[in-house]
């Protein structure tokens, strides 16, 4: 069991790329965000933190389109080797199968399911989202790259009889028609494309079993790694990064979450020789140097939002973790 739904980073790398072609650069967005420059370095993001780029991205590019683009734009690289092992499926329904079996090594922040009918078969997205609701623009982009994608794969232009989506519209009607080349839908039960049958039953061009074969076998492979990996202190800090708040989150909360006891995880934390409360004094470090720096907020209101029951003891840890009062530092580096 995993602390949080993560996302893998070539789906993050796909938001700032959109962003930045459109103008936005990335460490803007990462300001806007409220993420630290380090999470770039991360393997998986949480899925908050992906959920606070798109809304960062949305007021940035004032583009009602952004998802669109977004999807629009993934290539292969985005979703990593699960593209390849989609290239040689027989067929797009087995490829779109194989997405469903190997999400989570792209995002654990949705699934696919497949409803099929006598003419087409509904590829419906379900979001998981976390403590954050998702942008609207998440689910566009989603929807936009299975069209994206479905044409790599096919070698030629895939287009959908029908899509919906659950939320309103957020820009024009030609901007959704031009991307899915069918009538779209809004405000209903559920997101989804209508694909017809033979076009997801049409042998593809690089179909190549025995190369399936192998893709599948190394997909599996990192699925297992994932799926039984232990919690470590980058998991954790991870998870502690979006918990926390005017409440502070407790060892035993996050033992409760991966369903392991206290003392383990305080074992596991151990072997990479650190305790809970080391990592949660770490992350709080981290949250107030970037909010003194960026943020309007007042000192007094960045403490309680860091979990701090006054100002005082905020400005103690503060002047412990830089040398400086918190004044005096964002006088030198923030606003």
């Amino acid at each position: 069991m995993t602390l949080e739904a993560t996302v893998s980073m070539g789906w993050v790398n796909t938001v700032i790329d959109g962003a930045r072609r459109l103008g936005i650069a990335e460490a803007l967005l990462l300001d806007s965000a409220g993420l630290p420059a380090e999470a770039l370095n991360w393997e998986r993001w949480p899925i908050d933190f992906i959920t606070r780029l798109w809304h960062a991205a949305e007021q940035c590019t004032r583009d009602p389109g952004f998802g669109l683009k977004v999807g629009g734009g993934v290539r292969p690289a985005s979703i990593d080797a699960v593209s390849f092992a989609m290239q040689s499926a027989a067929t797009l329904r087995e490829a779109l199968v194989l997405v469903q079996k190997y999400q989570r090594l792209i995002s654990d922040g949705g699934r696919f399911q497949l409803l099929p009918a006598s003419r087409g078969t509904w590829i419906v997205y379900h979001p998981r989202q976390g403590r954050l609701a998702f942008s609207p623009h998440q689910i566009e982009a989603v929807l936009s790259a299975v069209v994206s994608l479905s044409d790599w794969i096919g070698g030629s232009a895939v287009r959908p009889s029908r899509v919906q989506f659950s939320h309103g519209r957020l820009g024009g009607i030609a901007g959704y028609r031009e991307v899915f080349g069918c009538p779209v839908d809004f405000e209903q039960a559920f997101s989804g494309l209508l694909v017809a049958n033979e076009l997801l039953d049409k042998p593809l061009p690089q179909a190549n079993p025995a190369l399936a074969r192998v893709h599948e076998r190394y997909n599996a492979g990192r699925l297992a790694v994932l799926e039984r990996s232990a919690v470590s202190a980058v998991d954790l800090r991870q998870w502690l990064m979006v918990r926390i708040g005017p409440s502070l989150p407790r060892r035993v909360d996050a033992a409760r979450v991966l369903g392991i006891s206290e003392r383990t995880l305080a074992r596991r934390l151990a072997d990479e020789g650190y305790t809970f409360n080391r990592l949660l004094d770490e992350v709080r470090r981290d949250l107030a140097l970037t909010a003194v720096k960026t943020s309007h907020q007042s000192l007094a209101d960045i403490a309680l939002s860091l979990g701090f029951a006054e100002a005082s003891p905020f400005y103690r840890a503060f002047q412990r973790w830089t040398g400086l009062p918190p004044a005096q530092w964002r006088r030198r580096h923030g606003l």
